[in-house]
């Protein structure tokens, strides 16, 4: 087991442990871990360490593995770690041999999704890309065999949601189509055709996709002046209203990202994906050094937005701010009161626009070639838009 495990001993957590337990790591023993997060929801691992090598796997969530199922397939690894048998790759190996001998989709679903973690922001651990399939596809068609599944099938995995949630619905069936590819690449006989055909099956979707509710730019500076408390969550709003970014760098970010006047925000906290995205330079008007230096007194593990307990603020702490207030806007629709005033009230360049809210607007192909995020060109931008901001400017 892994070394600073050797003081734990087994069975430190309680099942009303577990439903109360606050965000965090919280250990069982003998490798066996408890990660609970925020909201409620967690999972368990086993940690443990074979040929010199430190290892963890995930053996379930919550919700669907007890403390006593949790504990039970801990040990049966345990006991494989002693034989020298590595547990991932056991598991691996039956997963491999389920697919050959019985193609289920959950089965391929899964070895899909393990292919592509590689092009996936963080390799696929915030769940995003297998999420719409987990919650809407493979509870009704995770245990038919992949070369059974029909355009019928499909159709009624996704009626309920098809009109109800759109997006969500259009992302599980396009993830669907993936895994069939993956499948027919394994050389087994699915219908490549299928999720088409249920596309027309089920219609032309009613719902319609509304952007995220914005402030006008023009009442943005009454706004910023109402965020005039030194607290955390007044501060991360200026500082996300000033950059015109998302809500992740902002949250996320450390003081190590900032050298001068430049805040170099890294890939993995960017929107693109992981083999699309790159480390993105943000030009700091005065008013966004100066609130960083009225931030860095919170600054906690080198992040500058800690929450209250562990990590950083989440995701949710500045919406909330706003919807307390009566507000409709949210804090992302500051993205698109920052691109209208620069439509509006500036002579920027379309190209340069887009980059100052970090908008990918041309192929990859013409982004490598052109050689310049236009930092230059950008920096006296966000110097007026702070000084609209703060109301230096009518």
């Amino acid at each position: 087991m892994w070394d600073n495990l050797g003081d734990i001993t087994l069975g430190n957590l309680t099942a009303l442990f577990i439903k109360s337990a606050p965000p965090g790591k919280h250990e069982d023993g003998d490798g066996l871990r408890m990660i609970k997060r925020e909201g409620g929801g967690g999972q368990w691992v086993f940690r443990y360490t074979i040929y010199g090598r430190r290892r963890k796997m995930g053996l379930g969530g919550l919700k669907t593995l007890s403390l006593k199922d949790a504990r039970d397939v801990a040990s049966e690894y345990r006991t494989m770690v002693a034989k020298g048998k590595d547990p991932i790759e056991h598991r691996r190996k039956q997963r491999q041999d389920a697919m050959r001998n019985r193609p289920l989709l959950k089965d391929v679903a899964l070895d899909a999704f393990e292919s592509r973690k590689a092009d996936l922001k963080g390799d696929g651990s915030a769940g995003r890309w297998y999420s719409p399939l987990e919650h809407h596809v493979l509870p009704k068609l995770g245990r038919m065999p992949v070369t059974e599944i029909t355009q019928s099938d499909i159709r009624e995995a996704l009626m309920p949601i098809w009109h109800l949630k759109a997006a969500t619905a259009t992302k599980a069936a396009n993830r669907l189509k993936i895994v069939l590819d993956h499948a027919a690449a394994l050389g087994l006989d699915v219908d490549l055709q299928a999720v088409a055909k249920a596309k027309q099956l089920l219609g032309r979707q009613r719902h319609q996709v509304t952007s995220i509710p914005s402030m006008p730019w023009v009442d943005v500076p009454t706004f910023y002046a109402s965020l005039h408390e030194p607290t955390i969550t007044h501060l991360a709003l200026r500082l996300l209203i000033l950059t015109g970014l998302r809500s992740a760098p902002v949250r996320f970010a450390r003081l190590d990202e900032i050298e001068g006047d430049i805040w170099t925000v890294p890939a993995n906290n960017m929107k693109a994906r992981v083999g699309d995205a790159e480390a993105f330079r943000v030009p700091l008007s005065d008013e966004a050094l100066h609130v960083i230096k009225l931030v860095r007194p919170y600054e906690r593990d080198g992040y500058l937005f800690p929450s209250v307990r562990k990590g950083v603020i989440s995701d949710a702490t500045m919406a909330r701010l706003m919807e307390r207030r009566g507000l409709e806007a949210r804090p992302h629709g500051f993205r698109t009161s920052l691109r209208t005033w620069l439509a509006d009230q500036t002579d920027a360049p379309h190209e340069v626009a887009e980059m100052v809210l970090a908008h990918v607007s041309d192929s990859k192909v013409v982004r490598i070639y052109r050689k310049t995020d236009f930092l230059d060109q950008r920096r006296p931008l966000m110097e007026r838009w702070a000084k609209i901001c703060t109301g230096q400017c009518p």
